[in-house]
């Protein structure tokens, strides 16, 4: 019988396809187990994603939409995306500024003042306000984020370096070459504006966290990495998306916030210019904020280098996007670009044309500008305060007289512009009050995702809005349309009298994800219109016993007429060069061990695997017109199966899945496979499968079903739909016979 049995298969043994007959299963031995594969031993899938990962020193163009619907939609998606990734959606509690302005300093023709505020409780902004005297009603507004100049607000070049510069044409007098950051303010002042120069997270005043830690993070740190009361940087901030970007965004905000406060500041004539990181602050906060008017982002936007520092890269913030189009979302308002010889050189040819062709889009070309000043380097120096100057002329309706001359001022020392002194001392910082501020930014959160917690359909409604919405940027993953996916067939065994399968194997190839995927089919000889996908940690090879059998699972469905699809996702199976599993992600060359450097650019392996899941279930719909699909996991691989069922719309008839209690917010590697950013802040694993209501699932690992999961059944219309698996041995069993029933 086992001769006869080998002669019938030899062709699949030959070839590498597992057998699938059930009924003779019995027969098979470990030395009848072939290896299951698609592809040639020696061969990878032709996956794109297993290329070399982008990082910020890639190519990031923009391609302008070809209709204003179209731009609306896109729009809307990137602002989700940014403020997902930032960890401002929802938006922190606006708590009190507490806002003081103390120090007033008269410097003739305009003041300066020293201000300080509270961002979150107890976290301050600090920085210099800059006023013009003898000027009655509302005034205009300039919101100035400096950039990685050395001491930020307190930057001084020194003599040498103003020599140089004035050399070079690039000043025109000491006090501007030796500190362009007060240069800038004090001309706007003397053009009407009320100007705000605050300091970013490390620099000057701002000392509760350090620049070393926020600017220079270089090395994890094991003990600010756990699941309670940890720190930044760490796996479980970026499970919540905390990071020093975000705060910094937030500051921004604030900042926006107190300068708006202002008895005398006009909120419909507000700017905001920077260069450098500043110019990263300008344009994020311009794409976020409508209460920015005008915005004049230096030598920062272009399709190369999107920003170097910590404090400008976020996990999920650049994944299919980039600065270029960053700053299109400012548009049709009136926004002025510079650059310099620096990565922002190619922007006359690489990026600006496809803004123009944006604003054009709006009607708002004139609306738009660059002055590529390349005979310079990286800078914000006269020449280019001087556009800037004549712009905000325009664009404010300041009324100065034209050509705008920068005048030299006296320059203020790092002692007179401080805002901490005896009566206003420094606050406390360190690693508790990292903690302390971090555990607010959370709890914070989850007050207000505790009141999305569904009760009825309205209520469904906005949580599949704010946690649904949140969901798609951190899974990231949707399912394919239809057409989207193409299955090329490598081999099939058809099925004879004696031989009552037919197996199906080939390559799954998803283009716009770049992806292919080895696929087996298992289609009884009597099929019908249900489909399982079948997945499991071990790949397609999880359909098998080790004597390359069906699974008695697998057999009982195929026994009920039903197609069983097993695929190897990305990093399983055929992805393996040695068939280990894959314990830790790639990373991308730069030596820093922020997450943000490799997943600000590119998905995780678990959002990866959970598109790949979603491709699977687009191809199973297609064996069919009428196809049922089920979707099954039940060996460790229950979270992609949970995050893609919850991304499905609907394509899935019934899902049996095992979390294995799986939580995001317990993985301690930010390049574990499970490692997802923003995965724990939505009520974490079973908030994404509340979004899975109202498809039918028996879900088991769960002592209970959480809260939230039962109240998305529930506020569905479906409480009935949900099954609890629970955690006993019998539940493989449990799951076959529910989903079979």
């Amino acid at each position: 019988m086992k001769a006869t049995l080998a002669a019938k298969l030899g062709l699949w043994l030959g070839r590498g396809l597992a057998p699938v007959l059930c009924i003779l299963a019995g027969h098979l031995s470990a030395a009848d187990t072939p290896s299951g594969r698609v592809l040639p031993p020696d061969k990878l899938p032709a996956d794109q994603r297993l290329e070399k990962l982008k990082d910020l020193n890639g190519y990031f163009p923009f391609t302008p939409p070809p209709t204003r619907a179209a731009w609306e939609r896109r729009a809307e998606q990137v602002r989700r995306q940014m403020l997902v990734a930032f960890g401002l959606w929802p938006m922190p509690t606006k708590t009190p500024l507490n806002a003081v302005v103390h120090s007033r300093r008269d410097q003739g023709d305009y003041t300066v003042e020293k201000a300080f505020f509270e961002s979150f409780p107890g976290f301050y902004v600090t920085g210099n306000l800059y006023r013009p005297k003898n000027k009655a009603g509302k005034l205009p507004a300039v919101l100035s984020p400096h950039g990685h100049w050395a001491n930020g607000r307190f930057h001084d070049a020194g003599a040498a370096g103003a020599t140089k510069q004035i050399e070079q044409n690039a000043e025109r007098f000491e006090s501007g070459a030796r500190s362009p950051l007060q240069a800038r303010c004090v001309q706007l002042a003397r053009m009407g504006c009320v100007v705000f120069h605050y300091d970013m997270i490390g620099y000057a005043d701002s000392v509760q966290i350090t620049q070393s830690l926020a600017h220079g993070f270089s090395k994890q740190r094991p003990e600010m990495n756990t699941d309670q009361n940890w720190g930044l940087y760490s796996p479980a901030a970026e499970a919540h998306v905390q990071s020093i970007m975000g705060m910094q965004t937030y500051n921004s905000i604030r900042a926006l916030d107190f300068l708006l406060d202002l008895p005398d500041v006009d909120p419909q004539r507000v700017a905001v210019t920077g260069a450098s990181g500043g110019g990263t602050q300008t344009f994020v906060l311009g794409a976020l904020d409508p209460r920015v008017a005008v915005s004049v982002p230096a030598v920062m936007v272009s399709t190369a280098m999107q920003g170097g520092c910590t404090c400008e890269n976020a996990c999920l913030f650049r994944v299919g996007t980039g600065n270029i189009e960053f700053a299109a979302l400012f548009a049709p308002k009136p926004q002025c670009l510079l650059s310099a010889d620096d990565w922002t050189k190619e922007m006359p040819t690489k990026g600006f044309p496809q803004l123009q062709e944006h604003y054009r889009l709006m009607d708002a070309e004139q609306n738009v500008c660059h002055h590529p000043l390349l005979h310079f380097g990286h800078n914000y120096n006269y020449v280019s305060r001087g556009k800037m100057y004549e712009f905000l002329n325009e664009h404010l309706r300041l009324a100065q007289p034209t050509p705008i001359v920068e005048e030299d001022f006296p320059r203020l020392s790092t002692a007179e512009l401080t805002v901490w002194d005896d009566d206003h001392p420094q606050p406390a910082g360190g690693d508790d009050f990292e903690r302390a501020l971090l555990r607010w930014w959370k709890d914070d959160a989850d007050g207000q995702l505790s009141q999305l917690v569904p009760g009825d359909s309205a209520t469904w409604q906005r949580y599949r809005e704010i946690v649904g919405g949140a969901v798609d940027v951190v899974v990231g993953a949707e399912l394919p349309a239809e057409g989207e996916v193409r299955f090329e067939t490598t081999e099939t065994v058809e099925a004879t009298e004696g031989e009552p399968m037919r197996t199906v194997a080939g390559l799954l190839r998803n283009a716009a994800q770049g992806s292919e995927l080895p696929v087996v089919v298992l289609e009884p000889k009597t099929t019908g219109t249900r489909v399982a996908v079948w997945l499991s940690r071990d790949g397609k090879a999880g359909l098998f016993s080790a004597a390359g059998t069906p699974q008695p699972a697998v057999c009982r469905l195929l026994e009920a007429g039903v197609t069983v699809v097993g695929v190897d996702l990305i990093y399983q199976g055929e992805f393996l060069t040695d068939g280990k599993p894959l314990e830790r992600t790639r990373r991308v060359e730069n030596p820093r061990e922020a997450a943000a450097y490799t997943f600000g650019y590119n998905r995780t392996v678990f959002a990866q695997r959970v598109q790949d899941v979603l491709s699977v279930l687009r191809f199973a719909r297609s064996r069919h017109a009428d196809a049922s699909i089920m979707l099954v996991s039940l060996d460790g691989s229950g979270p992609w199966a949970a995050a893609a069922l919850a991304q499905a719309q609907g394509a899935v008839a019934k899902a049996a899945i095992d979390t294995s209690g799986f939580r995001f917010g317990k993985v301690q590697d930010i390049h574990s496979p499970d490692f997802l950013p923003g995965g724990a802040k939505y009520f974490d694993l079973p908030g994404m499968i509340a979004l899975a209501a109202p498809t039918p699932l028996w879900l088991g690992g769960e002592a209970e079903p959480a809260e939230v999961t039962v109240a998305g059944y529930r506020a569905a219309g479906s409480p009935q739909a949900l099954k609890t698996g629970g955690k006993s041995s019998d539940r493989v069993d449990d799951a076959i016979h529910w989903l079979l029933n």
